[in-house]
């Protein structure tokens, strides 16, 4: 938990990808946040979290669907969304917090 809480508090944004194996929708995000990666590089952190994986981290944000995107800048949650979200529209959604 210490080491998501130093990810997250960082100045550069973070998005996270909370998911599991088991959801089909999950394994359709890949390739989306490969994109966005390639689009923005460096200017931003992306962090695949697994649920069954890490149940505190899930438990502490209250993660009940998956996928679930967030975004954090400087330790401040600035962005979530359930769903599985097309490239371009998380583009522009990750483009208002750079």
């Amino acid at each position: 938990m210490s080491k998501f809480n130093e990810i997250i508090n960082a100045d550069r944004p973070v998005l996270i990808d909370f998911s599991a194996e088991w959801c089909q929708p999950c394994k359709m995000m890949p390739p989306i946040l490969k994109q966005v990666k390639q689009q923005f590089g460096d200017k931003i952190r992306i962090l695949k979290v697994d649920v069954d994986k890490n149940p505190s981290i899930a438990q502490k944000w209250m993660i009940q669907n998956v996928p679930t995107l967030m975004i954090f800048k400087k330790g401040e949650m600035k962005f979530r969304q359930a769903g599985v979200i097309p490239a371009p529209q998380l583009s522009n959604i990750v483009n208002k917090f750079l």
